[in-house]
C-alpha cells in the first residue's frame, strides 16, 4: 500500500484515552483518525485484564455524554461507597466517604475491559471518526504545517493535530523529543478477582503493610478485586502457585478480613513505575492519557486523569474552531498543558511521596506513617479535599 490519508486530527493509540477523545471531538466538523496496532477485533472484544477502574463522578459523566456509559452492563458495576487506609498491623484506619456531598457513592467499580469496548463500540460509530487497526506507526515527523505518520502497512497518515494516546513507554512521544521523568518503585502490581465469606460492604481498603501493599476494591456481592504489591521475586511465587494455594495466600496476607478466599479470574500482573512527561505537547502534537501522566495505582486516578486531559484538549479544540482559528496552533496546546498540569501534578507528587513512604518500613518512616494517618482523621479540611479528589466533585 502506498495510500496517503488526510485528516484533521490523527490519534496514536486505540486505547480508552485515544478512543474517549476521539468521541468527545466528534460532531466538531473535524475529521479523527485513530490508529492502533492491535487488531479490530482486539478492541472490539478487549479481553479482561485483571484491573478495576475507580471512575469518578465526572469520570462517568464524560461517559454518559459521549454515550458509553449505557453500553456498560449494570450489573458489571460496583458501587464505592467508603475507602479505608490501614498501616501495618494497627486497626486504626484513616476512612473517606461521600457524607455532605449529596450522593451515596464516593465512585462506581468498572471491569476495564468493559470500558474500552464500550468506547470502541462509541468511537466506531461516531460521526468523522475512522478507526486504523491492525498497524503500527513506524516513523513520526512534524513541523509547522502538520504532523505525518508512517505506517507499517506503506500507508502515510497526514494530519493538522497529532495526539499521542500510545501508552506510558509511548513511542511517539519519544520520537516527538518530549522527555519524560520516571519513577520505578521496583515491585511488581498482581490484580485479580477473588470471592470471598464475608460481605466487603462496598468498602474499598488501602493497606500498607510492612512488606506488602494490598488493596480490596469491593465487587458486587462475595467478590473482591485485590490489588497486591511485592517485589519481583515474591511475586513470581505467587504467579506460579496453584489456584487453590494462591486463594488460600492471599487471605492469609489479607488476615483473614474476608474470610477464606478462592481465585475467581485470570491473575495479571504489572510493572510497578509511574511516568509523567516534561510537557505536554510539541509543534502540531499533544500527548493524552498514559503518555502524558501515568500514575501510581494507588490513587485509582489514570483513566480518570485520561479522561479529563480528553475532554480539556476536545473543548479548547471547539473553542478555537469556533473562533475560526487552528484548532492546532501553539497557544491552543500551550493552553491545554498549563491546564492539565495544573490539575494533575500536585495529586501526581503527592501519590508518589505517599506511595514511597508507605512502603518504607524503617522505624522512622513508621512513626511518620502512623502520625500521618491519625492527623488526616483529626483534620476534617484535608479529608473534603482528599475525598473531593476521589470524587471529583467540589470539596464544599
Amino acid at each position: 500500500m502506498s495510500d496517503v490519508i488526510r485528516t484533521d486530527v490523527a490519534v496514536v493509540g486505540g486505547g480508552p484515552a485515544g478512543l474517549a477523545f476521539a468521541a468527545l471531538l466528534s460532531g466538531s466538523g473535524l475529521s479523527v483518525t485513530i490508529v492502533e496496532r492491535q487488531p479490530e477485533a482486539a478492541l472490539e472484544q478487549a479481553a479482561f485484564d485483571g484491573r478495576e477502574i475507580a471512575l469518578t463522578h465526572l469520570s462517568q459523566e464524560i461517559l454518559d455524554r459521549v454515550g458509553a456509559w449505557a453500553l456498560i452492563p449494570a450489573e458489571e458495576t460496583s458501587a464505592l461507597r467508603q475507602a479505608a487506609v490501614l498501616n501495618g498491623g494497627s486497626p486504626y484506619a484513616l476512612r473517606f466517604g461521600p457524607e455532605g456531598k449529596g450522593v451515596a457513592e464516593l465512585g462506581r467499580l468498572v471491569p476495564n475491559h468493559l470500558i474500552r469496548r464500550a468506547l470502541y463500540r462509541v468511537a466506531k460509530a461516531a460521526p468523522g471518526v475512522t478507526l486504523l487497526a491492525g498497524t503500527g506507526v513506524m516513523g513520526v515527523s512534524t513541523d509547522i504545517e502538520g504532523a505525518t505518520l508512517r505506517l507499517a502497512d506503506g500507508r502515510t497518515v497526514t494530519a493538522r493535530l497529532l495526539v499521542a494516546a500510545d501508552s506510558r513507554q509511548s513511542p511517539t512521544r519519544e520520537a516527538l523529543g518530549i522527555g519524560v521523568e520516571v519513577r520505578d518503585f521496583g515491585k511488581r502490581m498482581l490484580v485479580c478477582r477473588l470471592r470471598h465469606e464475608k460481605p466487603n460492604g462496598h468498602v474499598a481498603t488501602e493497606w500498607f503493610d510492612y512488606g506488602q501493599t494490598m488493596a480490596m476494591l469491593p465487587l458486587n456481592g462475595l467478590m473482591s478485586s485485590v490489588v497486591l504489591t511485592l517485589p519481583p521475586a515474591e511475586m513470581a511465587v505467587l504467579e506460579a502457585m496453584p489456584e487453590a494455594a494462591f486463594g488460600e495466600e492471599i487471605a492469609r496476607r489479607y488476615r483473614h478480613r474476608l474470610g477464606a478466599m478462592e481465585l475467581a479470574s485470570t491473575r495479571h500482573v504489572y510493572p510497578l513505575a509511574a511516568t509523567y512527561a516534561e510537557r505536554f505537547f510539541a509543534t502540531r502534537a499533544a500527548l493524552l492519557g498514559d503518555a502524558a501522566v501515568g500514575m501510581h495505582p494507588v490513587t485509582a486516578h489514570g483513566f480518570n486523569f485520561g479522561l479529563r486531559g480528553g475532554e480539556a484538549l476536545a473543548g479548547m479544540i471547539r473553542e478555537a474552531l469556533a473562533a475560526g482559528r487552528d484548532h492546532g496552533a501553539p497557544d491552543v496546546l500551550r493552553r491545554y498543558h498549563l491546564a492539565l498540569r495544573r490539575s494533575t501534578r500536585p495529586l501526581f507528587l503527592a501519590t508518589n511521596v505517599t506511595a514511597l513512604l508507605y512502603n518504607d518500613s524503617s522505624l522512622p518512616a513508621r512513626l511518620v506513617r502512623n502520625a500521618a494517618l491519625r492527623l488526616g482523621n483529626h483534620l476534617p479540611p484535608v479529608q473534603r479535599l482528599v475525598t473531593a479528589q476521589l470524587m471529583e466533585r467540589p470539596a464544599a
